[in-house]
This record gives C-alpha cells, structure tokens and sequence, in this order.
C-alpha cells in the first residue's frame, strides 16, 4: 500500500464474535496534521489505534502506517511512533526516572534534556515511586514516555484523562509544539472542545463505523449550544421560533430553553427585544452533536469516509 500519507485505512474491520469493534473504516491522516478521532466511549477508537499498531489484527481490511504494512512491518512502526494507551499502566515498582530510563533503553537511548524539559512543563516529579502517584501524575508520566524520542508519529489515547485544566492546556501545547516540528498527532478523543482546539481535521466514529472527516474549521461553524434565557417577565414563544439554526425551543414563561447550531446573531437579537436578566450555556453530550449535525445518518451509523 504506497502512500505519502502517515495513516491509511482501507476498510478496516475487526469483529469480536457476533460483537462489532469497527467496522469499514477508510480514512487518511496527512503528514504534520493533528487529526482527532472523536467518538464516546465504546465507539471503536481504541479498537482501531490496537489494530494500527499490530496489537491485535483485523478481521478483513488493511492499514499502513508511515508507508508500512501494520502486520508485516509492526516492530519497524512501533520504533517511529510515541504511544499513550487510554488505559496506561506503567510498573508500580519503578520511580518515573527508572520507567523512562527503560524504555529509553529499549529505544536505543533518547535526548535527556528533553525529559527534563518535558518534567518541568508537566510538572511532573520523575523521583517519586509509580505506585505513589495519583492517576493524573501517572498520566503525565505516560505522556513524557510518548514524546520522549521526537517520534514521528504520535498516537494518542483519551491522553488528557485524570488532568486538570491547567495540565490539559500543557498538553494542548505540546501538540501545538510537535504539529510546529512536523510530526504527525493521531489524538483520539470524547472531548469535543479539546479536539477543536489542537486538531486540523477531525474523523467523527460512532458504533465502530466511521460518520464523517472534516476540518476543524467546518466542526466549529456548526458548532451547537444549549441555551437558558432568563427574562423579567413572560415572552412569547413565536419570537424564536423560525430563526436560522434555532431549533427545539421551549418557552416557560419567563424562561427560554433551546438549541443553537452555528451563528448566534440571529437569537441573541432576538433575545435583546426583552430585558434578559441571565443566559447561560451548555456543552450537549456528543450524541447531540451526532443528531444534530448527521441526523438520521448518526442513528444509523452510516455516513461518509
């Protein structure tokens, strides 16, 4: 399978059983792009990083990595690639300084400096015991681990889980910095706001079946929001309804609930007719978006490669 591009899926497919894990999957991640792979829990996002790399093997399909076969070239791939599983479990027994010191060994030697440096940025103490550390610190040990050899590809699984705010915008940063050097980021992800954030495109999966690939950009014009309005006193329920991206409005009295996709112009002056007294928004849940943007193609879970 020649190709110029870091990631390719033909596809790919691996069935647990009567079980399905993904199913068709054909998509392209481009050299020096941070791609998202967006899909909730269960979705088949860590299924398809495992299949990449050789951790388990498709049921029909195939997938090249870096121009090579994932079955045939698996221990070549696994030497260009910084991994962090969504389930990382470095062992207990070791300090961070002797868990990196092994797998820098296992590489063939790393750039020290660049640990350190890596430490400082997450703040992370590479002296104390694994066993200590709270599953945050842990997390952040498995993403020095992954960006610790200047990999030419970086795969990472639900990386932000057990961060705080502050640690996740230091990772944001450090995807932003390795996009800049001319690696390639493969970010799988449930968090919408943080794929919107550091990603260039985004491939959208839901039940193990790939709904669409986009930009960045497009996701966010079609970005959607829960809206509450508060009012001094009853409005009527007809001054909202009908406007451009507006959708399933309830009115209760002095209060306003709905949905926005894209622009809010039209509903915010809409709103400034009366004296609004608090607005407040929502994050949807990713299935809200799926219904939103896809609709009937989201249920069914079939749309475009």
């Amino acid at each position: 399978m020649k190709t110029d591009a870091v990631v390719v899926t033909e596809h790919l497919t691996k069935s647990y059983g009567a079980t399905r894990g993904i199913v068709d999957l054909s998509m392209r991640i481009e050299t020096g792009e941070v791609f998202g792979f967006l899909g909730p829990n269960g979705a088949g996002k860590t299924t398809t990083i495992r299949t990449l790399l050789d951790f388990i093997r498709p049921t029909s399909g195939r997938a090249s990595v870096l121009g090579l076969d994932t079955r045939a070239d698996s221990v070549e791939i696994h030497r260009s690639v910084g991994y962090l599983p969504g389930e990382f479990a470095p062992y207990r027994h070791m300090t961070g300084h002797e868990y990196l010191g092994f797998f820098a060994a296992l590489r063939g030697g790393i750039d020290r400096e660049l640990v350190d440096v890596l430490a400082e940025r997450l703040e992370s103490d590479l002296s104390a015991k694994i066993a200590s550390l709270s599953h945050g610190n842990r997390q952040k040990l498995g993403l020095i681990q992954a960006f610790m050899h200047r990999p030419t590809l970086l795969i990472l699984d639900e990386p932000t889980q057990g961060l705080d705010p502050i640690m996740q915008q230091r990772f944001q940063s450090l995807v932003l910095d390795a996009r800049a050097a001319g690696q390639t980021v493969f970010l799988s992800s449930h968090d919408l706001p943080e794929v919107e954030r550091v990603c260039d495109r985004v491939g959208i999966i839901r039940e193990g079946r790939l709904i669409n690939v986009e930009d960045v950009g497009s996701l966010k014009a079609r970005a959607v929001r829960m809206l509450e309005i508060h009012f001094t006193s009853p409005v009527p329920a007809d001054a909202f309804s009908g406007l451009p991206g507006v959708r399933d409005v309830e009115v209760h009295g002095d209060v306003m609930r709905c949905t926005v996709g894209g622009a809010m112009d039209p509903l915010v002056k809409a709103a400034a007719r009366f004296e609004v007294v608090d607005l407040s928004s929502h994050e949807p849940s990713l299935e809200d978006i799926f219904l939103t943007f896809y609709g009937s193609d989201a249920e069914d879970g079939e749309g475009a490669t």
